[in-house]
């Protein structure tokens, strides 16, 4: 006896198979831009620069300069939500308690403060020199926690444009290079012992990419202890995108009746599942090297897609107000954690 299957679900199921054919031609196109990226870092110079801040530039160059095609639009969506959220939770996998128990109490309480202080100091500037709020959002997370991870994150709540995120990428990209560069003159200079300066550098500097560089220049325990630093840091993008979830969710109380869901980030708990799980549980080191690269390439691909649907022109009329805006950052958050490393250490 054939089993005569419903006609919904033949729809279903039809709906289905044609959505994720329609994803294909984005999803290749945002791939491929992923991977140029981190061929490009093969080339001496370019290697200092994130395969996620290769990606969006060349995104970019490729959406104002030969035009991104309407068939891509969904594969780029897709990219922007689904493959963005999971790339995010799999961070998790890269952080255990452990590493924050190396910083100490007093490393963790100073990094805390020095977060909590930029994010406030950053908004309250912003709106100071009239910079929009959701950009200024952005590049106050990008600034301190975690560079452009922080700032693709932070916008699944504040859900700016996409000129804002790039905006707010160019700038956590543009200081925290400067800063990779400059640091390491600054040891001697500022009195600092390794452990002093790998802390600063790692509650200061915005990527991660650009702490190991500038850490490792004083030796390998002020680059070691820089890292552990800088990845206690970006443990704390969790409690600030759900705290910003919360918040966008009381603002959005009128429009939930109407059947708008908040922008409750609940990928986040899945990073935070992960960091669990990889704190009672050893993973193979064999397998953390094939999942620390493959989850830059998806943040990568979620930043190629991000680079799609920029405009250069739009950029323009943003001014320069909102790169003022991450310069002051950029230095308050430097200078205040130096300040609090010399009291803490004195």
């Amino acid at each position: 006896m054939t089993a005569v299957v419903p006609d919904s679900a033949i729809s279903a199921a039809a709906r289905l198979r044609a959505g994720l054919i329609a994803t294909l031609p984005g999803l290749a196109l945002t791939f491929a831009i992923a991977a140029a990226a981190f061929g490009l870092r093969l080339i001496p110079g370019i290697s200092v620069l994130s395969p996620m801040i290769l990606a969006i530039l060349i995104g970019i160059a490729f959406h104002n300069v030969v035009g991104t095609p309407a068939r891509a639009k969904a594969g780029i969506t897709f990219s922007l939500r689904r493959i963005l959220r999971f790339a995010i939770i799999l961070l998790g996998l890269q952080l255990t308690a452990a590493q924050v128990a190396e910083v100490g109490a007093s490393g963790v309480a100073l990094i805390v403060v020095t977060l909590v202080a930029t994010f406030t100091f950053t908004k309250w500037f912003g709106a100071l020199i009239g910079v929009d709020g959701k950009l200024s959002e952005l590049i106050a997370a990008g600034t301190s926690i975690c560079g452009a991870s922080a700032v693709i994150a932070t916008n699944t709540v504040t859900q700016g444009p996409d000129e804002d995120v790039a905006y707010a990428v160019a700038c956590v990209t543009v200081f925290g290079s400067i800063a990779m560069f400059v640091y390491p003159l600054l040891p001697g200079l500022l009195h600092l012992t390794p452990h002093e300066y790998g802390l600063w550098s790692g509650a200061s500097i915005h990527e991660i990419a650009q702490v190991v560089a500038a850490a490792y220049q004083d030796g390998e325990q002020a680059g070691y202890f820089g890292t552990i630093a800088k990845l206690s840091r970006v443990i704390l993008l969790a409690p600030l995108v759900i705290a910003l979830g919360v918040i966008a969710s009381r603002r959005m109380g009128a429009n939930t009746s109407a059947g708008k869901a908040p922008p409750l980030p609940w990928f986040v708990f899945g990073f935070i599942a992960l960091i669990i799980v990889n704190s009672a549980v050893t993973i193979p080191a064999a397998m953390k090297d094939i999942i620390v690269p493959a989850t830059a390439f998806l943040l990568s691909v979620a930043l190629a897609a991000m680079g799609l649907e920029t405009d250069i022109a739009k950029l323009k009329r943003k001014g320069l107000r909102p790169l003022l805006l991450g310069l002051a950052a950029s230095l308050f958050i430097s200078a205040l954690s130096l300040i609090l490393i010399k009291l803490v250490y004195a």
